[in-house]
């Protein structure tokens, strides 16, 4: 077996704390909560220096030691990650920034950063024996294990609403998965996904009901590290729908303190939402723990429209921890930006990446963010599949 050295441990729960085998097929712990994946820090670091890492591709796969496949010949790769930081020219002028950076998503295969999750996860069923593979999905996320599945020879059925922009639903045709559109919500395509999940014997690969999506995106901020020369920023400005990547880079970075490569600095986490869904925002303000489901959730953004988010307590832990802050955008304010993004930046953004903008421009006026300050907005996806949204 050719084997990736990961020095992955096991698998642990994010509430109750209980252990799992590393080769244990699973998605939620027996207590509800979401699982993790824990390793060997002081072997990682000892199989991968700095030195070590700065000879390798510049893709996700990079991280290999502190990522869960054990297998080279399991590594489901289209050539993901290894995405640029890209410095303003326009808009950090325009809102008095020195130092403002887009983390640009876009480049990953199917066009968003759920490349990186999507492809850890299909990685791993493969290497599990898993065979047929389940989504709920407000758009990205299918496209995604739709083309990993494809690649691996797997089985896939995608879950999304019926006002899912048709590109998404034609791109996962397109590689072969089965598509079942429902009236409402992602929450709705969750509650279908489970029915089959039950009748049908499908695996579920949902955000957070599974350990190894959030393994992909943490790869985010071991990027970022590295792009900034092990310096992170100060903010970072993440639009969240299940919040899968900015608790992913959040244990990224504790992952890379104990590894010996930064040292206890840690970025404010900004959570972006949309006005018309944004149980995020709203449980911050309030000072809980848990987002009460979102009533009657509307947004452009199909990738903010989540109601309801199973790691809604992680998500609100980073950010308090962090001394971050969430904020909600409107429509018209995200719909704004993304053309901004394009006509000052040349980035051809999602909604969700214009929200982000809209969010910053917030957090200048509020004080939030000095101009000093470094900065990172994360540009999710690309506008291509949402041209009947943005024309």
């Amino acid at each position: 077996m050719p084997s990736t050295n990961s020095a992955v441990k096991d698998i642990y729960c994010s509430k109750c704390d209980a252990r799992y085998e590393i080769n244990k097929v699973l998605n939620l712990c027996k207590c509800g909560g979401p699982l993790l994946l824990d390793y060997d820090y002081e072997a990682a670091a000892e199989r991968m220096t700095k030195a070590v890492l700065a000879a390798r591709e510049f893709t996700m796969w990079r991280y290999l030691e502190v990522l869960p496949v054990l297998d080279c010949d399991n590594v489901v790769n289209l050539g993901e990650g290894g995405t640029s930081l890209l410095p303003s020219t326009g808009i950090g002028p325009q809102l008095g920034l020195a130092s403002l950076y887009f983390k640009d998503e876009t480049t990953n295969p199917t066009g968003s950063f759920k490349a990186r999750g999507l492809a850890m996860a299909v990685s791993r069923a493969k290497e599990l024996g898993l065979d047929r593979l389940i989504i709920p999905t407000a758009g990205n996320a299918g496209s995604a294990v739709a083309a990993y599945a494809a690649r691996a020879g797997l089985r896939c059925k995608v879950i999304a609403p019926k006002d899912v922009p048709e590109p998404f639903t034609v791109d996962c045709v397109y590689h072969g998965a089965e598509v079942e559109l429902v009236e409402g919500s992602i929450k709705d395509c969750g509650t279908r996904a489970a029915q089959l999940v039950e009748d049908e014997g499908w695996f579920s690969v949902a955000t957070l009901k599974e350990p190894y999506r959030i393994e992909g995106k943490k790869t985010m901020g071991y990027e970022l590290a590295e792009q900034f020369d092990f310096q992170l920023p100060d903010v970072i400005i993440y639009p969240t729908g299940g919040g899968t990547g900015l608790v992913g880079m959040w244990k990224a970075f504790d992952e890379m303190e104990k590894l010996g490569w930064i040292d206890g600095f840690r970025p404010r986490m900004v959570s972006v939402q949309a006005e018309g869904c944004a149980p995020i925002p709203r449980a911050f303000e309030q000072g809980i723990e848990h987002a009460a489901e979102w009533q009657n959730p509307s947004t452009v953004a199909a990738g903010l429209k989540v109601p309801s988010a199973v790691g809604d307590f992680l998500m609100l832990r980073a950010i308090r921890e962090s001394n971050g802050t969430a904020v909600a955008v409107s429509d018209d304010e995200l719909m704004i930006w993304t053309k901004h993004l394009a006509a000052r930046e040349g980035i051809f953004s999602s909604p969700e990446g214009g929200a982000s903008v809209a969010c910053l421009k917030k957090l200048v006026e509020f004080g939030f963010v000095k101009s000093t300050d470094k900065v990172v907005v994360f540009i999710t996806g690309s506008g291509y599949k949402y041209l009947d949204v943005l024309k």
